[in-house]
């Protein structure tokens, strides 16, 4: 279940300031206690008004007035389980058409709203529902509202048969694209071992390749006279608008919309099996997965709450029972969960283990037949179930920041109204979570889960037979022509003077000890977010034995010289701490995001992972298998694959990058000691190498005296690591590596051009260049392969920009059987740009606009803004960088932005890596003109 929390008002502050300590941990006696979780979730809040049309249209309103924007989400009561057999897929195939235009806006949807500003703009399908969202600058609320109205009430006109079969494969492509994935057909198999082919919950959302195939026009059509009328949708309007104006133009729009047939709610009962069933399927996988499933109440029965904490409690948490158990302790998985999945009818309770290689299955499952047993026997403690609502509560803080997208405070009202007649349900789920007991939580999971389990087993060997789709003739798309306005609609509604971006001032200081302190402050939500930040990253690690730096970062966390990993992970837990560690190819980091409530406490706990790792030698051992196994799951997925095979290519052997081959070295990583992680520990994780970038809504004296009191005395150990980039790098010449990988359904295509750049030069203007060619959905490659030629799902372009380069990177994930032509349509397509079809007056304007008007919409949450600290100090740009950004953008023109990009790529230079099953594949490249190098996936491991 996903719980959405708003600001915590009603949390009292405690004591920031921590007394001066060295190395350790403070004693207990001296922390701060966590804030309760009921104190917690009573104080959460989300504000709204409601009204209906005269046509059944249900509207919800939240006023936040932090940013001038306006989440826009409309959701409709129709999802997969309305479809009748014969026509799965079709809901999630008619969001997509939703998308190519209506009677009053033809064309792509996507143009309207990239010329506004449109920021977190996107569609979703699932069981239950589909949405329509973007969040939109204040002053382009009517033209959001325009076009929502108009594919809701004038649609048909505009859906042809070339626009159906474009979405038709562009769907086809996007399951390809998730059935290509390791263990990429076990949801398939789940579904169908748990409900009956009849149950309205009993097929996937993405549907099968077969109804996707005889989807016609008229039934397609119908489908949306069916179920997209106002009476059975929720508009939600979130941000920058009040309730008078919202009754005006929800009137204005949609008003006129008639009345929809009712969609009717299909029964779903919650099955049970008469018996356990076990089955087992084969796939291209490193190791073995094991699954346990139930069918179990959903969001609206108190008893999903209660198996929500159960599977915190078994398989969420750091220190869950399972992980506990099986991971850290008997070391028979590398990896194992518990989640409920809760939905508006029922939900989905799974068990899921990687089995370590050389254990047996048997002993595992066995293994979590007894902790379940136990569980249901004698249920949790009172300080389980504490640390699951606690840990809960604060993860979903950060994302109420947000007015809309694909979580934030119009998702929480939506949910709510839709699934539960009650925009306001939220606060039953938290008030519910904050009051569950040991006791009910017993009852629910005894009740629940004692039941026959449907248990799948994933084994490695040659993937099973795969339904693909009927690959029809190909066709020219003809755009269909453009429809007269119907009724008084009138034209698409201009924009007013969309308010610039208001990025709040950045601050530095430093602590006693020299660390510098980046601080930016925010007070939408009560919540601290802080990176410890070291110049360090993959280009730092050791160069004979990749993988160092990774498996250190791993350890951090696994125990100090006071508390062994369940200790650190329960600590966390009881204040809601999130602390993560990370790097990029120029920064090493730690992180921790915690309500403010508990800021004193969770710095202590920060200090003590960030200073004393105590790498002991079992749980290095420990810890270095997953890391082993990691580097086996990345042999089987495309793209880890990719990751390990292009950087040496691209950046040149001699390069710091080229070190940067996924998770290590597997012969380097088996043999690392604990004395290689304190090496690299001393050279580069320290207080000379580090910077701490926070956003926080405490002021900064607060944040600074509490960073002082545990940071300001570190100092370091030995000598400091060094990185030395060579003056010149030789990258690989032009050439195609196909990896061959069997059974795989779609083509992974990775292309690299070096550049020569760097990313601490001014590359605004190929940036902004680069969003008509791959930056963006209106990018050429993208139109090209994905809504002209339907071979794909979603192809796009970058720089990567790093500190000291800046190639350009563009991923293709394509059918198999038109891997050849796909390449030879992206080279076309860069060179065309690149050459005599530069970009457009139309380009750049859209460019500029879109760039320009979406970022207020960009920079909304502490997250995002946070990541703009770090962005513009490594690349070395002042701290006012998007403050001044508008300026910058208004000075551009279209020649220098063609002149910059034509400089900066050489496609004569490009390095093609494709991950595909090289007995489709190989054939289709010869007509390229390149050499063709074929390695098998299983050598991937080799690479240097």
């Amino acid at each position: 279940m996903t719980l959405k929390l708003t600001a915590l008002a009603g949390v009292a502050a405690i004591a920031l300031v921590s007394p001066a300590a060295g190395q350790g941990q403070r004693p207990a006696a001296t922390a701060a206690k966590p804030a309760p979780v009921a104190d917690l979730v009573k104080s959460v809040d989300i504000p709204y008004q409601q009204f209906t049309l005269k046509n059944g249209l249900r509207v919800v309103v939240h006023t936040d007035r932090k940013a001038p924007v306006v989440a826009v989400s409309v959701w409709y009561n129709v999802g997969s389980k309305f479809e009748p057999k014969g026509k799965t897929g079709f809901a999630h195939l008619f969001e997509h058409l939703m998308f190519n235009g209506s009677e009053n806006a033809p064309g792509d949807f996507f143009e309207p709203l990239k010329q506004v500003g449109a920021t977190d703009f996107n569609g979703t399908t699932y069981y239950d529902r589909t949405n329509y969202f973007e969040t939109v600058p204040t002053a382009a609320l009517d033209r959001a509202l325009f076009l929502e109205s108009d594919r809701m009430g004038y649609l048909t006109g505009a859906i042809t048969q070339g626009v159906l079969d474009e979405q038709r494969g562009v769907v086809q492509n996007e399951k390809r694209q998730g059935d290509n994935q390791p263990y990429g057909l076990k949801e398939y198999k789940i579904t169908e071992g748990l409900f009956p082919a009849t149950h309205p919950y009993g097929h996937t959302t993405i549907g099968s390749m077969e109804d996707l195939d005889a989807a016609s026009l008229q039934t397609v059509k119908d489908w949306f006279k069916d179920h997209y009328g106002p009476n059975n949708a929720v508009l939600v309007l979130a941000g920058d608008v009040d309730t008078a104006t919202a009754k005006r133009l929800a009137e204005k729009y949609f008003g006129g919309i008639p009345r929809g047939a009712e969609s009717i709610v299909p029964p779903a009962p919650i099955p049970t099996l008469p018996a356990p069933v076990s089955e087992t399927i084969k796939d291209r996988v490193a190791a073995v997965m094991i699954s346990r499933n139930w069918v179990v109440p959903g969001l609206n029965d108190k008893d999903g709450t209660a198996l929500s904490v159960a599977a915190g409690v078994l398989g969420g948490l750091a220190s869950s029972r399972f992980d506990t158990a099986l991971v850290k302790k008997e070391k028979l998985v590398t990896r194992i969960s518990a989640s409920n999945n809760s939905f508006s009818q029922l939900g989905m309770f799974e068990i899921q283990a990687i089995v370590r290689q050389g254990v047996d299955p048997a002993l595992v499952t066995k293994r979590i037949d007894e902790i379940l047993a136990d569980f249901l026997k004698n249920g949790p403690t009172a300080d389980e179930v504490g640390r699951v609502a606690t840990t809960t509560a604060a993860r979903t803080m950060e994302g109420l920041e947000s007015v809309g997208g694909f979580g934030g405070e119009a998702v929480t009202l939506a949910e709510g109204a839709l699934y539960s007649n009650d925009p306001g349900y939220y606060k039953k789920q938290l008030l519910q979570l904050a009051a569950e007991t040991p006791a009910s939580v017993k009852a629910a999971a005894a009740k629940w889960l004692s039941r026959p389990a449907y248990s799948l087993t994933v084994v490695p060997g040659p993937r099973d037979a795969y339904a693909n789709a009927v690959v029809p003739p190909k066709v020219d798309v003809v755009p269909a022509p453009e429809a007269p306005p119907k009724g008084t609609r009138g034209p698409l509604p201009g924009v007013g003077t969309v308010a610039g971006l208001s990025f709040p001032t950045v601050e530095r200081t430093r602590l006693a000890n020299g660390i510098e302190v980046v601080y930016a402050q925010r007070t939408a939500v009560p919540v601290t977010q802080a990176v410890l930040s070291f110049d360090a990253g993959t280009a730092a690690d050791v160069a004979d034995k990749l993988g160092t730096q990774q498996l250190t970062l791993a350890m951090m966390d696994e125990g100090t010289p006071t508390r062994d990993s369940v200790a650190l992970a329960e600590a966390k837990e009881r204040l809601g701490a999130d602390i993560g560690s990370g790097a990029s190819s120029d920064r090493t980091f730690l992180s921790l995001q915690v309500p403010s409530a508990n800021l004193a406490p969770a710095i202590d706990l920060f200090a003590d992972i960030a200073q004393n790792p105590a790498f002991a030698d079992a749980e290095v051992a420990r810890v270095k298998n997953q890391q082993l196994a990691q580097i086996s799951q990345e042999l089987t997925s495309p793209g880890g694959i990719y990751a390990r095979v292009m950087p040496p290519l691209l950046q040149g052997p001699t390069s710091p990058y080229a070190k940067a081959i996924g998770s290590g070295d597997p012969k380097a990583v088996a043999s690392l000691t604990r004395s290689d992680l304190v090496a690299f520990q001393h050279a580069w994780l320290r207080p000379d190498k580090a910077k701490i970038f926070v956003v926080s809504d405490r002021p900064l004296p607060e944040v600074k005296a509490a960073l002082d009191g545990r940071f300001g005395t570190w100092t370091p150990t030995g000598a400091a690591g060094a990185k030395v980039f060579p003056a010149t790098v030789t990258p690989s010449g032009p050439k195609i590596v196909l990896v061959d990988r069997p059974d795989s359904p779609q083509s992974a295509i990775f292309a690299g051009i070096p550049t020569g750049l760097k990313g601490t030069q001014d590359l605004l203007p190929i940036a902004t260049a680069n969003d008509a060619l791959g930056g963006s959905f209106l990018g050429r490659v993208n139109m090209d392969l994905r809504e002209t030629k339907h071979w794909s799902y979603g192809v796009s372009g970058r720089f990567q920009q790093v500190e000291n380069a800046a190639p350009y990177i563009l991923s293709a994930p394509v059918q198999a059987d038109q891997t050849g032509p796909s390449i030879a349509a992206l080279r076309s397509d860069i060179g065309a740009f690149l050459g005599k079809e530069p970009m457009t007056q139309v380009e750049f304007d859209r460019a500029i606009n879109g760039a320009i008007r979406s970022l207020s919409g960009n920079f909304e949450t502490s997250d995002a803004v946070l990541s703009a600290m770090q962005q513009n100090d490594l690349l070395k740009r002042p701290d006012n960088y998007y403050a001044t950004i508008t300026q910058r953008y208004q000075g551009l023109t279209l020649p220098q932005l063609n002149t910059a990009i034509q400089q900066a790529i050489d496609p004569k230079k490009t390095i093609w890596v494709v991950v595909g099953d090289a007995k489709t594949v190989r054939p289709q490249l010869d007509s390229i003109g390149l050499p063709v190098e074929v390695i098998p996936a299983a050598s991937v491991a080799d690479a240097k």
